[in-house]
């Protein structure tokens, strides 16, 4: 019942989007998508696109929070960040090959037709992430849409600190010195966003300070 009421509303956020992907229009231009946004075939692919692949349900995930009163960050931005563009939030897909085998239809989904949903706790360990990084340097996350750098970590911290943290919440976990903050903004709620306009995840303040729960499939790009 709650999968259902999630891709209920998933599938209703996307057809108020007007340009979510179908398998029948996915190359078809942004004028094209509006034109027929109010076909049954339209409306059925943006449903088998909400469905997901791969078996798992996307989850309701984090639910962002603002920062305390006073902080310097994050840098907030307003909601126009995140309007509507040619691809969803964004001007273009993600990148086709993304690091540490992270689902480009799942990060597609998850960063640019979405504002709310993530890839399911855990999933980031179900890839090859923690296998592949490296563990005795800083590692660079760059956007998966543009490949611009957002997070570099672990930074003030141990990697057995940034994997605990991120393992005990269920996604990759960072904090504000581990923010590229040229290329990052969270929009009042808490939402965590790319200055491009690809949905990261939220910010969920604890009493460390602000913690960013981050999806992996938004921070794979493969480094330029």
């Amino acid at each position: 019942m709650a999968a259902n009421l999630l891709r209920s509303t998933f599938t209703l956020n996307a057809v108020r989007m007007g340009n979510a992907p179908s398998s029948s229009s996915s190359s078809s231009s942004s004028s094209g998508r509006r034109k027929h946004s109010s076909s049954s075939s339209f409306k059925a692919g943006i449903i088998e696109w909400a469905n997901g692949l791969g078996g798992k349900e996307d989850s309701d995930g984090c639910k962002g929070a603002d920062a305390p009163a006073g902080s310097t960050y994050p840098i907030m931005a307003d909601e126009s960040i995140m309007s509507k563009k040619a691809h969803g939030t964004s001007d273009s897909p993600v990148q086709k090959e993304l690091r540490w085998n992270c689902d480009y239809e799942t990060a597609d989904r998850i960063c640019n037709f979405n504002r709310h949903y993530a890839e399911y706790a855990g999933y980031f360990l179900s890839t090859s992430f923690l296998k592949e990084v490296d563990r005795t340097k800083e590692t660079t996350y760059y956007d998966s849409v543009t490949g611009k750098p957002l997070f570099v970590a672990p930074r003030g911290r141990t990697f057995e600190e940034f994997e605990s943290e991120s393992r005990a919440h269920g996604w990759p976990s960072f904090r504000d010195e581990e923010v590229v903050w040229d290329n990052v903004r969270c929009v009042p709620g808490g939402e965590a966003v790319s200055t491009t306009g690809t949905h990261l995840g939220h910010n969920l303040p604890d009493r460390k300070g602000n913690r960013y729960c981050i999806n992996l499939v938004s921070v794979a790009a493969m480094p330029s």
